[in-house]
C-alpha cells in the first residue's frame, strides 16, 4: 500500500464518493456505515476479557479499498474479523503488540506494523475515536512488553512444559544431591586433615633429629595446601549449584521461545504457500489470452500445469482450514482403487509365489500392465516442513511419494527411443547423426511430463539390468556406486552400432514452493563405424506446487551435444514455463553447427510430444554476405525427427507408466541377487501393500546404515593400525579419468553377462 492511502467513502451514510489519496486511486464502493455507536463500538470486553472491541475501517487492495473490519485489542493481542459473529470461528490475522509499532498518519488513519511482515493500514471514524484506539493500543503494548520483560527476568514457568518442568527438577535434585556428598566429603577431610596436622604437630615436639623435623614440616604444609584446595573445591560445586538454580528457569524460557517461534514460522510459511497459490490463481484468471492459442494455459497440451482459478484475497467468501485438513496429497498422486485392483487374495500368499506367477507370464509375453495405485491420502506438509533447503536424497521419505521404479530402472528409461540411436549410426553425414543424437537427448525427457512421483533411491551396490539383445539390439547395465552423494553408473551397447554410457549424479533442493533436481554428470554416445564420440550433460527438473495445487513438472536450460571427433556442436535451449508468455509449452530449440560455427540445421519441438529438423538454406545477404535463412521458415524442408508414443491404456492409474516402464519391474530370472527387480519395498508398493513397503523400506535403509559404519569402523581402525585399507568400490564398474573429458567417472569394467551366463554371482553383495 502507498504512504498514504484513499480515504473511505463519507461515513455519513452509504453511496458517499471515495477520495483519491497521492497515489490517484479511489475506493472502489461505498463501504458500509458504522454503527450508531462510532467506529468502536465497545470500550472493555467484560465477557471476553478484551481491553477494547470496535469497528475500524481497514486498508486491503487498490481495487476494493478500505473496508469495515470487527477489531479486538486483548492480552497484547490486536485481532480483526469481518463481523462479531466471526470471532466465534475464523480469526482473520493477529499482530503483536509487543513487538509492533503504532504510528499517527492524520486525523483518521494510523498505522500498526512489526517490522514489515505484518502491516495495518487502519481508519477511524472520526479524530476521537482514532484517539482512542491509539492510546489503547499504546498502553497495551506497553503492558505487553513489561510482561515480556518481567517473564525473561523471573523465568516464568507457565510456558514450559510439565515434561520439561519434570526434567529440571530431577536436574537439580540431582546437582544437589552430588553436592551434598561433596559436603559430606569435604567435612571428612577437615576432621582427618586437623587430625594429621594435630599429628604432624606432636612429632615436631618429639626430640627428634634435625632431618626429620624438616621433612615432618614440609608434610604439614602439603597438608595443609591440600586441606585448602578441597574445600576451593566444594566452594566452587556449591556456586555453581546456585548458578544452576538461579538461571535454568531463563534458560528454560528460552529454549520453549524457540520452540514457539518455529511453530509461528512454520505457520506462517504454510500461510505464504497458500497465498501463493492464490496469487498464481488471481493472476491466471484476470489475464485473458486468445481461445485455442498453443500457448494458452487451459490448451490440451498443458494439462499437467495448473489449472485457472478466480480472484482470490483476504476478503472473499472463502472458509480457512487448517494446513492439516486442505494439504493432501494432489489429485495427480493420488490413487483410485478399482475392482480390478489387487485381488483379495493377493495378501494371502506370498511374494515368492507371485514373483513365479509373473514370471510364467513374461516368458509369454511382455506385461502391458501392473496394480492399480491405491488411494491412499498423505499429508504433504507435515513431511515437507522439516525438508526446507535440505537435499532430498537424505530425507526419509514414505513410499507415499515414490513410484514403483528405482532410479536406475528411471535412468534405463533414457533407452524407450533407442530406434533414433539406430537411425543415427546408420547415417553417412556427421551433422545428421548429430540431429539424430539431439532427437534422442530430448526424447529421453518425454516420460517425464506426467511422472510426479519420486522413484527409489537405489541401496549402495543395487544394480538393474535390460537385455533386449533380441528383441531390439541392445542390453543396458546399472549399478549404484555412490550413496552420498548418491550417483549411478550406466553402460548400454548395442550390436546396430553403439554405445551410451554416463554416471550421473542426483542433487536435489526443497524451496518451499517446488522441488529442483539437478543432475550432474556427462552422458557419452559412441558410434562404432565412423568413432564419433558425443558428449552432453542433462538440464534442470523442476516440480512446481509442491504445497499447495495440482503438481506439474518442467524442464530448464540449455544442452550443448559436441562430437569429439569433428567439432561439429548442437546447442539445445529448453524455453522454461511462464505465465507471461503465449508461446508454445515445453518448447526446445536447437541449433547444428559445423566446427567453424556455420548452422546447417535447426531443430524446433517439445520435450513431450516431438522434435522437427530444418534444413537451412543459404542466403545472399544485402551487402553480398553470408546472411542465412532459418530453415525453420521453409516449411518443405521439415523432417520429423521424433514423435512420443502414445501413453498405455489408463496410465493415470499406473503412475503414468510408458510401455518400456511397465516391463521394467516385471520379474525375470537369473538376475543378479542385487537387482531392482528383487527389491522388497519396491515389489510390495507395487503390489499396494504400502504399509508393509514403509516397514521393509525402514528395514533396508537401517541395514545400509549399518553396513556403512562397518566399513567406516574397519577404515578407522586400518588407519590406527597403519595397514592399507581400500574404500568402498563398485562391482562391474571401474573409477578413472576419461579419456575424453578428464573426468574421474566409472567405466563398465565388464563381465556382468558372462557372470550371468555362468549363474555365478558370488562376488554381489548381500543387500536385500
Amino acid at each position: 500500500p502507498p504512504s498514504r492511502r484513499p480515504s473511505p467513502p463519507s461515513l455519513g451514510g452509504p453511496g458517499g464518493a471515495g477520495t483519491p489519496g497521492a497515489g490517484g486511486v479511489a475506493s472502489t464502493g461505498p463501504a458500509p456505515a458504522p454503527p450508531a455507536g462510532g467506529s468502536g463500538a465497545g470500550g472493555s470486553g467484560s465477557g471476553s476479557g478484551s481491553a477494547r472491541e470496535g469497528w475500524l475501517f481497514k486498508w486491503t487492495n487498490y481495487i476494493k479499498g478500505y473496508q469495515r473490519r470487527w477489531f479486538v485489542l486483548s492480552n497484547g493481542l490486536l485481532s480483526y474479523y469481518r463481523s462479531k459473529a466471526e470471532m466465534r470461528h475464523t480469526c482473520r490475522g493477529t499482530i503483536n503488540l509487543a513487538t509492533a509499532n503504532i504510528t499517527v498518519e492524520d486525523s483518521c488513519n494510523f498505522i500498526i506494523s512489526n517490522g514489515g511482515a505484518q502491516t495495518y493500514h487502519l481508519k477511524a471514524s472520526s479524530e476521537v475515536e482514532r484517539q482512542r484506539w491509539v492510546t489503547a493500543l499504546e498502553l497495551a503494548k506497553a503492558k505487553a512488553v513489561k510482561m515480556l520483560a518481567e517473564s525473561d527476568e523471573s523465568g516464568d514457568e507457565e510456558s514450559v512444559s510439565q515434561t520439561d518442568k519434570t526434567e529440571l527438577q530431577n536436574t537439580l535434585r540431582t546437582l544437589s544431591s552430588k553436592v551434598e556428598d561433596l559436603s559430606t566429603c569435604n567435612d571428612l577431610i577437615a576432621k582427618h586433615g586437623t587430625a594429621l596436622q594435630r599429628s604432624l604437630s606432636e612429632l615436631e615436639s618429639l626430640k627428634l633429629p634435625a632431618e626429620s623435623n624438616e621433612k615432618i614440616k614440609q608434610v604439614n604444609e602439603r597438608a595443609t595446601l591440600f586441606r585448602i584446595t578441597s574445600n576451593a573445591m566444594i566452594n566452587a560445586c556449591r556456586d555453581f549449584l546456585m548458578l544452576a538454580q538461579t538461571h535454568s528457569k531463563k534458560w528454560q524460557k528460552s529454549l520453549q521461545y524457540e520452540r514457539d517461534q518455529r511453530i509461528r514460522l512454520e505457520e506462517t510459511l504454510e500461510q505464504l504457500a497458500k497465498q501463493h497459490n492464490h496469487l498464481e490463481r488471481a493472476f491466471r484468471g484476470a489475464t485473458v489470452l486468445p481461445a485455442n492459442t498453443p500457448g494458452s494455459a487451459g490448451s490440451g497440451k498443458d494439462q499437467c500445469c495448473p489449472s485457472k482459478g478466480d480472484m482470490s484475497d483476504e476478503d472473499d467468501e472463502n472458509e480457512f482450514f487448517d494446513a492439516p485438513e486442505i494439504i493432501t496429497m494432489p489429485e495427480n498422486l493420488g490413487h483410485k482403487r478399482t475392482g480390478s485392483n489387487i485381488s483379495g487374495a493377493s495378501s494371502d500368499i506370498s511374494l515368492d509365489e507371485q514373483y513365479k506367477h509373473q514370471l510364467e507370464e513374461t516368458k509369454k509375453e511382455k506385461r502391458t500392465r501392473i496394480p492399480y495405485k491405491p488411494n491412499y491420502s498423505l499429508n504433504l506438509w507435515s513431511i515437507m516442513k522439516n525438508c526446507i533447503g535440505k537435499e532430498l536424497s537424505k530425507i526419509p521419505m514414505p513410499v507415499n511419494f515414490n513410484e514403483p521404479l528405482s532410479m536406475l530402472q528411471r535412468l534405463t528409461e533414457d533407452l524407450e527411443y533407442h530406434e533414433l540411436l539406430d537411425r543415427a549410426a546408420k547415417c553417412e553425414n556427421s551433422l545428421e547423426q548429430l540431429c539424430y543424437v539431439a532427437a534422442f537427448t530430448v526424447s529421453s525427457y518425454s516420460t517425464t511430463v506426467f511422472r510426479t512421483s519420486k522413484p527409489f533411491n537405489p541401496l549402495l551396490g543395487e544394480t538393474f539390468e535390460l537385455d533386449r539383445l533380441e528383441e531390439n539390439g541392445y542390453r543396458s547395465l546399472c549399478e549404484q556406486v555412490s550413496h552420498h552423494p548418491p550417483a549411478a553408473a550406466h553402460h548400454a551397447e548395442s550390436k546396430n552400432g553403439w554405445t551410451l554410457r554416463q554416471e550421473i549424479k542426483i542433487t536435489s533442493k526443497f524451496r518451499g514452493k517446488y522441488l529442483s533436481i539437478m543432475p550432474l554428470g556427462t552422458i557419452h554416445c559412441i558410434f562404432h563405424a565412423t568413432g564419433h564420440h558425443y558428449t552432453w550433460k542433462k538440464v534442470t527438473t523442476t516440480v512446481h506446487n509442491i504445497i499447495v495445487g495440482k503438481l506439474w513438472i518442467d524442464q530448464s536450460g540449455e544442452i550443448d551435444i559436441i562430437n569429439h571427433k569433428t567439432g561439429d556442436k548442437c546447442n539445445l535451449k529448453f524455453v522454461p514455463y511462464s505465465y507471461f508468455s503465449r508461446d508454445v509449452a515445453r518448447k526446445v530449440t536447437g541449433e547444428v553447427t559445423d566446427p567453424s560455427g556455420k548452422l546447417h540445421f535447426a531443430l524446433l519441438g517439445t520435450w513431450d510430444e516431438k522434435m522437427d529438423c530444418f534444413k537451412v538454406q543459404p542466403a545472399p545477404g544485402e551487402n553480398g554476405g553470408d546472411a542465412r535463412q532459418r530453415g525453420h521458415e521453409t516449411e518443405e524442408s521439415r523432417v520429423m525427427l521424433w514423435k512420443r508414443n502414445p501413453l498405455p491404456k489408463n496410465a493415470e492409474n499406473m503412475y503414468y507408466f510408458s510401455e518400456l516402464a511397465l516391463t521394467l519391474n516385471a520379474w525375470e530370472g537369473g538376475t543378479a541377487p542385487t537387482d531392482s527387480r528383487l527389491r522388497p519395498d519396491q515389489r510390495l508398493m507395487e503390489n499396494g501393500r504400502w504399509d508393509e513397503a514403509n516397514a521393509e523400506k525402514q528395514r533396508l535403509e537401517e541395514k545400509q546404515r549399518l553396513s556403512r559404519k562397518k566399513r567406516e569402523a574397519e577404515a578407522l581402525k586400518a588407519t590406527e593400525d597403519g595397514t592399507p585399507h581400500d574404500p568402498y568400490k563398485a562391482l562391474w564398474f571401474e573409477r578413472k579419468k576419461d579419456p575424453v573429458t578428464k573426468e574421474l567417472t566409472h567405466i563398465y569394467r565388464g563381465e556382468y553377462w558372462e557372470c550371468k551366463e555362468k549363474q555365478d554371482w558370488t562376488s554381489c553383495p548381500d543387500i536385500f
